[in-house]
């Protein structure tokens, strides 16, 4: 079980990003646990046998979340995923995010999605040869 906390900055729909992004991570079925600590930070816990902190962040930033970037945050967001890897390959887990991370953390969030084709004309229009 690891316990990191995340931390917004920048331009985003919504001024407080931290209450959405613990609202999403509260979902995944990865993420055991998730607490807002202040307008910008978001304490997650989780086992590191799912999910790294590294594929969480970039879930995020695929859905758009602006996370920050300062040099402190870099410096500890190294730190943790040297960590993480080398906890991971002496537990002789893989990696399972190719790519698709938000799609496999946020399984559920995608499911009520609708997906398919999304041409809003009728389909007598659509069929048309």
């Amino acid at each position: 079980m690891c316990a990191r906390e995340l931390a917004f900055r920048g331009p985003h729909r919504e001024a407080d990003q931290a209450p959405a992004a613990a609202l999403l991570l509260s979902n995944s079925p990865v993420v055991q646990e998730v607490a807002v600590t202040g307008p910008n930070r978001v304490l997650v816990r989780y086992d590191l046998r799912e999910v790294t902190f590294a594929e969480i962040e970039s879930a995020l930033e695929e859905l758009g979340f602006h996370l920050d970037n300062s040099v402190l945050t870099r410096l500890r967001r190294a730190y943790y995923e040297y960590c993480e890897d080398t906890r991971r390959a002496n537990l002789k887990v893989r990696s399972n995010c190719f790519g698709h991370c938000a799609r496999r953390i946020f399984v559920r969030e995608y499911q009520k999605h609708e997906h398919g084709c999304r041409d809003q004309r009728p389909e007598h229009w659509r069929a048309y040869w």
